[in-house]
């Protein structure tokens, strides 16, 4: 029961890191320590059913509650008033995280190939978030059959880039103009479950079934793929990861936008980074 619940605590951390456009939720399943059982239980679902359910249960669980009840909190309240404080959290979400990682790799002997794979990908991360303008343009979804496609496109596109540690989907999904829309869309659908308005519920499935398929194919395709990389090169593949990590609370601070910062908000945001730092060392362990 105590490990069913530290999961779903471990969902809502990701869940809320994968709407919040810079923060990955790829980089925070790796901090909470469940990344490479994910991957496992998502490539051999068939063999390990009763281990997949009992970890993709809690987990879902806690990323929906999250998405329902705390993303907005975070996307409309915390960040807009607050973007230092609730910016050094999630950056100490993250280091946490590094340690765990990091006793992967830790003996290995460090050659030219693993220092290749942490700067390419350290590089490519910093590089994400200097494209971003930021302004998350919703995305024309006049239904056809071209849109019902693009919405398949961007599902498969952000889950690949939410699985991936270091890579922020909901960035990238602001990058494709598909944002506001997809966000929108739920905060519909939510709205209209709370009133159990069926024909509103209905009218976001023609968005978010073929972006939730899209979502599943992604998660699972890139979950095979990184798997193989995990048996055949994991030294690299492991460094790969930690370059993402490493580059994610860059890519944060150079997404940014801060007003005046004082002392109070230099304080507080410190202690809140080694909050996060010590709730990411605790569900990660």
């Amino acid at each position: 029961m105590k490990e069913f619940i530290v999961n779903i605590l471990r969902g809502m951390v990701v869940g809320i890191a994968n709407v919040i456009p810079g923060v990955s939720g790829g980089t925070m399943m790796v901090s909470m320590g469940i990344y490479d059982r994910l991957i496992l239980v998502l490539t051999h679902f068939i063999k390990r059913m009763k281990e997949a359910i009992m970890l993709l249960i809690p987990i879902g669980i806690g990323m929906l509650l999250s998405i329902a009840i705390f993303a907005k909190i975070f996307s409309e309240f915390l960040f807009p008033r607050f973007p230092l404080q609730t910016n050094m959290f999630f950056i100490g979400l993250i280091i946490g995280g590094l340690p765990v990682i990091y006793k992967k790799v830790q003996g290995n002997t460090i050659r030219l190939p693993q220092i290749l794979a942490f700067i390419l990908f350290f590089v490519m991360v910093v590089a994400f978030s200097l494209l971003e303008e930021g302004d998350g343009a919703s995305a024309d979804i006049t239904m056809s059959v071209g849109t019902v496609i693009k919405l398949l496109g961007v599902g498969i596109i952000a889950a690949a880039t939410m699985v991936i540690p270091g890579v922020s989907g909901s960035m990238i999904m602001m990058i494709l103009g598909y944002y506001n829309t997809i966000l929108d869309t739920i905060n519909e659908f939510i709205n209209a479950l709370k009133a159990f308005d069926i024909a509103a519920m209905l009218d976001t499935f023609i968005v978010l079934v073929p972006f939730g398929i899209g979502v599943v194919i992604g998660i699972v395709a890139v979950a095979k793929l990184i798997e193989f990389l995990l048996k055949r090169y994991p030294s690299i593949t492991y460094w790969a990861i930690i370059g993402l990590i490493v580059a994610s609370p860059f890519a944060i601070l150079i997404m940014m936008e801060v007003g005046v910062v004082g002392v109070i908000e230099i304080v507080t945001g410190m202690i809140l980074l080694a909050v996060g730092f010590l709730i990411s060392m605790r569900l990660g362990a």
